[in-house]
């Protein structure tokens, strides 16, 4: 690194435009946050921390934008080749390579943060390539603190559990009276995750729950149990949600 460039690093301009992305970024993942609160308290697969890093990441390619002038340690050719071309053709490759890591395995959607992350690594990585080594500095660090410490967080909120019943024949279920026992062991059937299927002619009913409240739900070691003794069930599984 040239002296020109670790001056044009110290210059007020670059410094306060660094803060400036720096600044946006922080209030993109707590919005990210706030709308990915709401997800994972309703027991879907993308939550806090993928809504978290998505925002977060298209705030740094949008923001870093409107200080071209600052590009390349100041010395951007004007009128020259359009960096944002690069951009989109990164962002569209990392959106492949993001997607062949997402898994779908009944309701849990496995990957879904990993590829977020990949993004926001590449959005890093784009604000590294024109200079503005603080804020993918910033981005890095926030990418990490959200997969570190918004996984504690996530886990304090309500569990969500993908439930499989297979009924002995001549056993029906009705979709009321699961609901209500549900409830009253402190869990919430999600409406649109049930699926009914047949096997050796018997009726399986596939579906998520998530807690109300932790402390009114019952275990899943203890809805096991119960489920064990149940005469109309032959075979059942308890599997956690995850994403």
């Amino acid at each position: 690194m040239s002296i020109e460039s670790l001056r044009h690093c110290c210059s007020p301009e670059f410094l306060a435009a660094n803060a400036s992305i720096g600044a946006n970024l922080a209030g993109a993942l707590l919005l990210g946050m706030l709308v990915g609160y709401e997800r994972s308290y309703k027991g879907r697969a993308a939550g806090m921390r993928t809504y978290g890093l998505v925002c977060m990441a298209a705030t740094a390619l949008t923001a870093f934008v409107g200080f071209a002038d600052l590009w390349y340690g100041g010395t951007a050719p004007h009128g020259g080749a359009d960096a944002t071309r690069v951009v989109q053709g990164v962002v569209t490759g990392i959106g492949f390579l993001g997607a062949g890591v997402i898994v779908k395995d009944g309701l849990s959607i496995r990957g879904l943060t990993t590829a977020a992350s990949i993004w926001a690594v590449a959005a890093a990585g784009i604000l590294i390539g024109v200079g503005f080594y603080p804020a993918a500095l910033v981005l890095a660090l926030l990418s990490m603190a959200s997969m570190t410490f918004l996984r504690r967080l996530e886990a304090r909120l309500p569990a969500t559990w993908e439930v499989t019943l297979t009924f002995r024949r001549g056993h029906t279920a009705r979709l009321h009276e699961l609901t209500a026992a549900a409830e009253a062991r402190g869990y919430r059937v999600l409406p649109d995750s049930l699926t009914i299927t047949f096997a050796d002619d018997a009726p399986v009913w596939r579906f998520g729950v998530v807690a109300i409240e932790r402390s009114r739900a019952i275990s899943p070691a203890v809805l096991a149990e119960e489920l064990a003794t149940d005469e109309a069930v032959s075979r059942f599984s308890i599997t956690p949600v995850r994403n």
